[in-house]
């Protein structure tokens, strides 16, 4: 902002004898003038010698120019360069990259920065992820892996907070790395004056603008994986993105056009993992030409390679995950969905099947001291703890872990059921569950945070009064309503998944929905159907049944329930669809994998390692935040923690960076049972991290395993083009101004007269200078001129 000069008089007691001395003047030339020949050039002659006395009468009256301008070395002015790799772009039809472009406009010998230093004590910065000073900007050496605009500023702000820092030049191009949807603060700033380094030109490249991982429970493709690309000057060139995994080994391609400018390309992989547990994949874009003899592609130039290539991250799940089956009797259902798991080495499922229900003691007429079911007669263990007694139901216990587990039937402890990850119930009544365990099974879902699905059948939902227990609280459907059920229509009903349940990819079995559509057509009738009055609020109906005259009901609906989820499948003759031919019965076995799948997903387990990137973070520091549970599902807090770090495709992982690292986690004040620790990665690749907790005596409690990718160049290289808006906006938030290169000589020049904190009053007295008496006599010799020229006396 300019400091405004103004004009005072330290002669005012010359006022009244100027005024006269004016007004008798004025009197005067007008009586002499009367006699001189009429026209225009009378009265210009007049107004001559009119105004030549009267800045001769204003010399009386002692006029000073009187202003304020900066007081030389009193004020600070910072000088910032930019010294990340970003700056060693080269412009399109630039013989010089970026950074040495700014290092010959830091030249001390620039007459710019002379002036700058002639009424300013200048104070020299260079930035990149850090904030350090420099004497003569030397350390620009544009390595910088980020560009932390935000930070340097803000560490400016703070540094010299109280003292007259008058502005800051800034030489930058502004893509910065720690400025997100949030501007920083500048409220501590004083006007920054941006110069843009780079020009707006497009230059060649092909950048991996983002790339995402998401998974599902579909079994054909359960990982897909998304890449959007950016091309600059390769309009109609085939350009290639390939997806390798962590040995190098390709396994996809896909090709594609490159169009205008600026257009997206969208490179989409589905793929199916060979491997369980944590993978790590790269996805690597560039342009070829294609030589017409068919040689080899050579690889076409760019403005640079380090936004071309993107490590992604898959957790396929490390199991093994155990699904509870409780069914009131031997039916189809377990059968084929443990002919189905079986083929899916992370889900183990553990049977606890009734085969007789508990029946009074005087009903049997057992021998002489016999106390057990007579069922179990013949048995060579009969000792009285060992068998079921008369009024206890028959179970068989099927893939248990050892002889204990389910010995004492469902589990009636936490430690017992939280075990598992999901629980399956199939054709039993709700009487089967004491009261303690159906609240447990429900705490199960809602803490735990396990996973629970119950199957119609004669004895489940409202056949099996599952209203108004705890159970049924958590189903996704509401059981009340008029007792008995319709019967089916002749046929049976059809199966038709609803357009929640096409989205859902674990519930499809093709993956397209033409396909799907002729699949269900082929699907049997079902004759067992659960009535239900309809959903919960909240919850999704993903399949419906159809009569043929056009009525509907649920079929198959889900929530989330608590921390866990549960689903209700209302069809009790699923077994239908898997004996009309083998191709059903894989198409069956299928949709039983996926379904389990979905249900023992998300389910937390007694450790869990999680990672946090911090935002606007330059440094791409992460937290690693550890979860650790007692037996009980209950937070633990006498656990010790240590989290061991592993760099995966990292690029330049050589000695001592190659090698894993320990740390140890702190228990956090925030939350109960949770441990956290700071990793700041130094390579761009992937990281593993596993996570061991123990208990207070040393015991190992569990282990997590997570990881992450981190791309040091991807917001550094995000766009190639100097980020003028952003510059903009911290000039005018902060009262600066854009200041162009070329223009630093004359802008430097001004700001000696513009605001600052530390400022010094001036003044000039124009009534005894040369200008004033030369302007007097000017006009006086004018006014001769025209006269003698006209003839005039």
């Amino acid at each position: 902002m300019n400091s405004l000069a103004v004009i005072t008089f330290s002669g005012w007691n010359w006022l009244l004898p100027a005024c006269g001395f004016l007004a008798a003047s004025v009197l005067i030339l007008l009586w002499s003038y009367l006699a001189a020949p009429r026209g225009g050039l009378r009265w210009a002659c007049l107004g001559l010698k009119a105004a030549a006395l009267a800045a001769l009468a204003l010399c009386l009256l002692e006029p000073l120019w009187f202003g304020e301008h900066v007081r030389p070395g009193a004020n600070l002015f910072a000088l910032m360069a930019d010294n990340s790799q970003s700056m060693q772009i080269k412009d399109s039809g630039a013989t010089q990259t970026r950074g040495e472009g700014m290092v010959k406009l830091l030249d001390p010998a620039s007459p710019w920065l002379s002036t700058l230093g002639d009424s300013f004590d200048v104070r020299r910065y260079v930035f990149d992820a850090r904030f350090q000073a420099t004497t003569d900007f030397r350390e620009l050496v544009f390595d910088g892996r980020s560009t932390a605009l935000a930070g340097a500023l803000r560490t400016l702000g703070d540094r010299f907070q109280g003292r007259p820092l008058a502005g800051v030049i800034l030489l930058t191009d502004g893509n910065a790395t720690d400025i997100g949807d949030t501007p920083p603060d500048l409220s501590k700033l004083p006007p920054i004056y941006p110069v843009v380094i780079g020009s707006q030109v497009p230059v060649k490249d092909i950048a991996l603008q983002q790339v995402s991982a998401t998974q599902s429970a579909f079994e054909d493709a359960p990982v897909s994986v998304q890449a959007d690309v950016t091309a600059a000057g390769f309009s109609g060139q085939p350009i290639v993105a390939r997806l390798t995994d962590d040995k190098g080994k390709t396994v996809q391609e896909q090709t594609l056009t490159g169009k205008g400018d600026g257009d997206a390309l969208a490179y989409r992989f589905q793929l199916k993992p060979e491997r369980s547990g944590l993978l790590f994949y790269k996805v690597t874009v560039g342009a070829q030409q294609i030589a017409q003899s068919g040689a080899a592609p050579a690889a076409t130039e760019e403005a640079t390679l380090a936004n071309n290539s993107r490590v992604i991250v898959v957790n396929r799940g490390g199991g093994p995950y155990r699904v509870l089956y409780v069914s009131g009797h031997p039916g189809w259902e377990y059968k084929f969905i443990n002919r189905a798991v079986q083929e899916d080495k992370q889900v183990e499922l553990v049977g606890l099947i009734r085969i007789a229900r508990s029946e009074p003691k005087f009903e049997y007429r057992s021998r002489v001291g016999e106390t057990s079911n007579p069922l179990y007669r013949g048995f060579s263990n009969q000792a009285p703890e060992e068998v079921q007694r008369y009024d206890q139901p028959v179970l068989v216990r099927l893939n248990t872990r050892d002889a204990l587990e389910l010995r004492s039937g469902f589990p009636s402890v936490p430690e017992d059921l939280y075990s598992y990850d999901a629980v399956i119930v199939d054709d039993v009544e709700a009487a089967f569950f004491s009261p303690v365990q159906a609240m447990l099974l429900q705490k199960f879902v809602s803490e735990r945070g396990g996973g629970f699905l119950m199957l119609g059948g004669m004895q489940s939902f409202r056949e099996g009064n599952y209203q108004r227990t705890p159970i049924g609280e958590m189903l996704p459907v509401y059981l009340d309503g008029p007792s008995g059920s319709p019967a089916p229509p002749p046929g049976g009903l059809r199966l038709q998944l609803t357009r929640e349940g096409l989205l859902q990819p674990w519930a499809r079995v093709r993956d397209n929905e033409a396909d799907e559509r002729t699949r269900r057509e082929a699907m049997p009738g079902f004759e067992v159907v659960n009535w239900v009055r309809g959903v919960k609020p909240g919850a999704s109906i993903i399949a419906t049944l159809h009569a043929i005259q056009g009525s509907e009901t649920p079929a198959l609906a889900v929530q989330r329930f608590g921390r866990g989820r549960t689903a209700a499948l209302m069809v009790g003759d699923f077994w239908r669809w898997g004996l009309i031919d083998e191709g059903t019965h894989a198409d069956m076995d299928k949709t039983w994998r996926q379904m389990v799948r979905w249900l023992v997903s998300d389910v937390p387990n007694r450790v869990d390692l999680t990672v946090e990137p911090q935002p606007g973070d330059a440094n791409n520091a992460v937290r690693l935040q550890v979860r650790a549970r007692d037996a009980k599902f209950q937070p633990m807090d006498d656990a010790s923690v240590s989290i061991e770090v592993e760099p995966i495709l990292s690029d330049g992982a050589t000695g001592a960076l190659a090698k894993p690292i320990r740390i140890l986690a702190e228990p956090a004040l925030s939350e109960a049972g949770l441990y956290e620790a700071t990793y700041v990665p130094r390579l761009t690749g992937g990281y593993r991290a596993t996570a061991i907790a123990t208990n207070s005596v040393g015991a190992e409690v569990g282990r997590a395993v997570a990881g992450w990718s981190v791309d040091l160049a991807a917001d550094e290289f995000h766009s190639l083009k100097p980020n003028v808006a952003l510059l903009e906006s911290i000039a005018r938030k902060t009262g600066g101004r854009v200041v162009a290169a070329g223009d630093l000589n004359s802008f430097v020049r001004r700001l000696p007269s513009m605001k600052a904190p530390v400022m010094e009053a001036w003044s000039f007295p124009l009534w005894h200078t040369p200008e004033m008496f030369g302007f007097a006599l000017i006009c006086l010799l004018a006014e001769w001129g025209l006269r003698r020229r006209k003839g005039m006396p």
